[in-house]
């Protein structure tokens, strides 16, 4: 009984020693080991795409007369990658375990790391199904988003093939519950009836990166497209239907459209605009479709997918709109731009997603400093943006920056193996200030501004102010109570928050606010540091 009173008293104790060794130093946690290096012939050859991909830039710099700017420092690159496959920055626990980490390639493998980690599936999942199905509600009952997100997710996390996945979209059949990848379909639903041109239009969009819409009204005046090319994808969903048993398809089933001029129905047949070649002979009409959409020559399908995911890594895709890039080369000879050299090996290796983004994070624009001279002067800058010459500022999303809020709130990692209560807090206080500071959207890539509801959101809402307020249960706190001096306590706010050590002029003025000590005075200054860096122009930027 003497014992068992004993470990009930130490075991308090030992919880207090371990979030004292977070604050003030590196630990090693069995939960989370330092990840391992991978296969060595698999990492040599994406880091040889990499290497394509920097000689691709190097070469176009050198065209232009400009300099690249300087290499960011590692915790910078850590809180990129974070913020990129995460949507959260590094916390304090990872940014302990990283610098204790003296193996060699660690960016590499902690870029691996972080692809593994199912929040990687989770996030990625949720940011391309805004992509592929929207981010509108859908028709009640037979459309359900967290099926289909939470289906996404699961096949990221396994990295299935990207084209299977497609092809599950485009051709799968069942109930919307029970077959989730259905929901690509459910999405085009309005009042029981299946939109086809809204479905023909979004795979279009999604998966081949091709804006065709406008063509199912009239002829396209800019580019190819014709409305009866249009038509043609749009009679590929014309034999849909939704019975008892879910999604399905009628072989008797016409599609059929109305002349606007003669006011006569037609029946329009199933058709693509271009590779024709690529369209099998056996099969259902969706299963058809599928298989064009992601045969190997179509070279628009790896071309949209890299494109989208650059943009998801960097904040901003390499060519804008995200989905309305020009036509590829014709001949395969012709000279490789960037999304040629990452489509190729994206096809080559599969359709996987996981080294594409890989490819992306090791290249050498993503680890570059977003600090420039040419920033200064102004001279070439407009060029060094153009050209990926440094890396591009952008301003956090709407789930980053409460993801961002949340995790520093907390010197341990906030992921799926969290307590239920935590993750619930999380659950709720992301919807509701995303809902507040501005949902993005279907067009989450697009350039926006901040604008003042956003900011007095940070500056005077109810969690702001959690985050910052010191009491037992938030990082500031536990911070304020257990960091042996301020500057201790000052360094730890500043890894929580920004996920880099002060300056020496931020380290003078803090500690000159803070002169006097003692806990009362140090719970004061801590929250004062939590309240600047939250509110900071740093804070809300990927840089």
């Amino acid at each position: 009984m003497r014992n068992a009173r004993f470990s009930l008293l130490l075991a308090p104790l030992a919880v207090a020693l371990g979030l004292v060794v977070l604050v003030v130093g590196a630990a090693r946690s069995p939960r989370y080991p330092i990840p391992p290096m991978p296969q060595e012939s698999e990492l040599a050859d994406a880091l040889g795409t990499g290497g394509k991909i920097d000689q691709f830039f190097a070469e176009r710099w050198n065209s232009l007369n400009i300099h690249s700017a300087l290499p960011a420092d590692e915790l910078t690159i850590l809180r990129r990658l974070s913020l990129s496959l995460h949507g959260t920055v590094p916390s304090l626990e990872e940014i302990r375990r990283f610098e204790a980490d003296g193996e060699p390639q660690r960016l590499e493998r902690w870029a691996i790391q972080l692809m593994n980690d199912r929040r990687f599936a989770d996030y990625f999942a949720a940011r391309l199904a805004r992509g592929f199905i929207g981010a509108d509600g859908g028709q009640f009952i037979i459309f359900r988003r967290d099926r289909y997100t939470e289906w996404l997710a699961d096949g990221l996390h396994e990295n299935r093939p990207f084209d299977d996945l497609v092809r599950e979209m485009i051709d799968s059949k069942g109930l919307w519950t029970g077959v989730p990848s259905t929901n690509y379909v459910t999405q085009a639903f309005a009042d029981g009836v299946l939109d086809q041109n809204k479905l023909a239009g979004r795979t279009v969009r999604a998966f081949l990166g091709q804006r065709i819409d406008c063509a199912q009204c009239h002829n396209h005046p800019f580019a190819d497209w014709k409305q009866g090319e249009f038509q043609g994808l749009a009679a590929c969903f014309g034999q849909v239907k939704v019975s008892g048993i879910g999604v399905e398809d009628d072989a008797e089933k016409k599609y059929e459209v109305e002349d606007r001029m003669t006011l006569k129905t037609n029946v329009v047949e199933p058709a693509v605009p271009f590779g024709k070649e690529w369209w099998p002979e056996e099969g259902t009409v969706r299963h058809k479709l599928a298989a064009w959409v992601t045969h190997p020559d179509n070279r628009r399908f790896e071309r949209a997918i890299a494109n989208r995911v650059w943009g998801m890594v960097f904040g901003k895709p390499w060519m804008m709109p995200v989905d309305d890039l020009p036509n590829p080369p014709a001949s395969p000879d012709a000279p490789r731009d960037l999304l040629d050299l990452l489509g190729a090996d994206f096809r080559e290796h599969h359709y996987d997603l996981k080294r594409l983004v890989f490819v992306i994070t090791a290249c050498r624009p993503f680890r570059l400093s977003s600090q420039h001279p040419a920033y200064e002067t102004g001279e070439n800058s407009d060029v060094v943006d153009a050209n990926w010459a440094a890396f591009p500022l952008v301003r956090l999303r709407p789930e980053q920056m409460i993801g961002a809020m949340l995790q520093s709130s907390s010197i341990k990692t906030i992921d799926q193996n969290s307590h239920l209560l935590t993750r619930t807090i999380k659950f709720f206080r992301q919807q509701d200030f995303v809902r507040d500071y501005g949902d993005l959207g279907e067009a989450e890539l697009e350039d926006r501004s901040g604008t003042i509801p956003q900011a007095l959101l940070r500056m005077n809402g109810e969690f702001a102010r959690d985050v910052a307020k010191t009491n037992p249960a938030n990082a500031s706190g536990r911070i304020a109570g257990m960091a042996p001096t301020d500057a201790a306590a000052i360094e730890t706010v500043y890894l929580c928050c920004l996920g880099r050590r002060p300056a020496p002029a931020e380290f003078a003025f803090f500690i000159k606010a803070g002169e006097e000590n003692g806990k009362v005075q140090r719970a004061l200054m801590v929250e004062d540091v939590y309240w600047a860096l939250l509110n900071g122009p740093e804070f809300c930027w990927n840089h």
